[in-house]
């Protein structure tokens, strides 16, 4: 027996429709299932990242802060999301990426990562 693959990244959320207006509209995730005001799911590469209502397994909204989403062009994605009053952190440059993190309408962060070539 053993761990074969990441089924998911979930977070917990006050508002299902929010979020995923948030995660579509302004991130820009791809939307794939959705289960109405309990839970939604976006495509991520061969991943799927899943938005919904926590509390019921002890999950507080705004309480995550593990998934980072890879994109062409991490300061760009920065500037766009900072013009549309995203909150979002400076740009963090290691010797193998760029980063910044990003605070959803919940309190819940993610990282926006950019590997270098």
């Amino acid at each position: 027996m053993a761990v074969k693959d990441i089924a998911f990244v979930a977070y917990s959320v006050a508002d299902v429709p929010r979020a995923v207006a948030f995660y579509r509209d302004i991130v820009g995730l791809k939307p794939a299932q959705s289960f109405g005001e309990h839970w939604a799911e976006f495509d991520v590469g061969n991943s799927t990242f899943g938005v919904g209502r926590g509390e019921s397994i002890g999950i507080a909204p705004g309480s995550q802060q593990s998934a980072a989403f890879e994109v062409d062009d991490v300061a760009a994605m920065r500037e766009m999301l900072q013009a549309k009053g995203i909150k979002v952190s400076d740009l963090n440059e290691s010797p193998a990426c760029f980063s910044c993190f990003v605070t959803d309408p919940d309190g819940n962060r993610f990282a926006l990562h950019q590997r270098k070539a």
